[in-house]
Formats: structure tokens, sequence, C-alpha cells
């Protein structure tokens, strides 16, 4: 028993991720006709952005901090202490800046979109929408995925320089190193490239993320135990396709031989 309900909410899992696929091509219909509801937008980019925007930087700043205690100890060691600062902007805007607000946004963003629309389908909010001829698509879905594209480059520049400065505090005050050397060493590794892949992924995870969020939603049922099965499902599966677009991206973006280092010196 318990390997055929396995086997069915794989199968669930699936169809649901084609009907995100589905959704995400009406998304680039809709918005190449310039169907956009754009006050409902503005309200989105407010949930998106300003009320992301404090748990994104606290977690920027920790994990800044964190990276290089790990890493400052053995550069030290090593007499490459002034290749500190490179190292943690090179690891910020390449993966954990953009990655880990992808993090925070699929946590907090796409729950939300999966268990708002979701209330909305399993109350009939939306069959009542089709009845008054109102695209659901135009007027829930695409506010969402423009909000998430547009904040979420935003949100995740300014976790880069949180993080980053959180760095240079343990830096600083640990291990003694000047500010100057650090952000110096900053300066030398991070190239224009770094910054435009950085944003690349925010937005390609911005996109994803709103999609699954509001596919879920939109193919709930079973009620209020529907709604909280898509919200966790939703942010489960948003959490599995970044790191998986964020390996295809990185691959694209950085395969081959590098010179940041090489440069730091």
């Amino acid at each position: 028993m318990s390997e055929t309900t396995s086997k069915s909410s794989l199968g669930t899992w699936g169809q649901r991720l084609l009907a995100a696929i589905f959704l995400g091509g009406q998304v680039i219909v809709h918005l190449l006709k310039g169907k956009i509801h754009r006050r409902n937008t503005l309200e989105q980019m407010a949930v998106v952005g300003p009320d992301s925007l404090f748990i994104a930087l606290l977690t920027a700043v920790f994990v800044g901090a964190v990276f290089t205690i790990q890493v400052a100890r053995e550069f030290i060691t090593f007499g490459a202490g002034n290749l500190v600062g490179g190292v943690l902007a090179v690891a910020l805007t390449r993966e954990l800046a953009p990655v880990l607000t992808a993090v925070v946004l699929a946590g907090r963003v796409g729950s939300a979109f999966a268990a708002e629309i979701g209330t909305m389908r399993v109350t009939e909010q939306i069959d009542a929408m089709l009845m008054l001829k109102t695209d659901p698509i135009d007027y829930l879905v695409i506010p969402r995925v423009l909000a998430c594209l547009l904040m979420m480059p935003i949100l995740t520049l300014l976790s880069l320089v949180t993080g980053m400065l959180g760095g240079l505090i343990i830096a600083m005050n640990i291990y003694n190193l000047s500010d100057t050397q650090f952000l110096d060493s900053a300066r030398n590794f991070l190239g224009s490239w770094d910054i435009i892949s950085a944003i690349i992924k925010a937005c390609c995870f911005g996109v994803l993320i709103a999609v699954i969020g509001c596919n879920w939603g939109l193919t709930t049922t079973g009620g209020a135990k529907g709604v909280g099965q898509s919200t966790t499902t939703a942010v489960v599966t948003a959490l599995l396709i970044i790191f998986i677009s964020n390996f295809f991206l990185s691959w694209l973006m950085f395969q081959g031989t590098g010179s940041a280092l090489l440069q730091g010196f």
C-alpha cells in the first residue's frame, strides 16, 4: 500500500511539475501581449522586496561572517591573508548571495504564494474570477512573477554587500586584517561578469520561485489539508529546482579555467 501511495505521489508531483512548465509558457505569452495589472504588481513587489529584506540581510551577514572564519584561519596559516576578501567576494557573488537569497524567498514568498492561491482555489474564488471573465494568470500569476523577477536581483545585491560587511567585521576584529587589504582584495578578484552572473541567477531563481508557488496553488485540491500539502511541496520543489538550475547556470557561466586567484596575487 505504501509503495503504491509513493508512486501515486511521485506521479502527481511530476504532473504538477509539467503544469508548472506549461504555466511558465503561458506567462511569457501573456506578458508579450502586455497584460499587466500594475497595482497588483506593486503590491506583490512590496511583499517580495521590503518585507523580505530583513531576513535576507540577516542571513547574508552571518553567512559572510562564518565563511570568513572558515577561510581566514587557513589562508593566514599559509601566508595568504591578503586573499581573504577576494575569496569571500567571489563566493558571495557567484554562489552564496543568489542561492541563499533564493532559498530565503522560496521559504517565505513561495510558500505564501502557494498558500494564498491554493486557498482561493479550494474556496472557489478562482472559479468566480473565471465566471467574471478575469484571467487568473493575468490577475494572480503575472504580478507575482514580475515582483520576484524585479526584486530578487535587488535583494541579491544587497545581500552581497551585507555579506561582505559581515566578513569584513570578522576579518578586522578576529584576524587583524586591515579594511584596506580586505577591500582591495575583493576589488582585484571581482569582475563585471561576476556581478552580471549574480543578477542573471537571481532573475532565474525569482521566476522559478514565483511560477512554482503559483502553480502549486492553482493545482491545489482537497480543502485545508490540500493547501498545507501544496505549500510544503511547493517549497521543497522550489528548493530542488533552484539547486539543479544553479548547477547548470554555473556550468554555463564559469566552466573552464579561471584567473581570479591569479589576479589576486
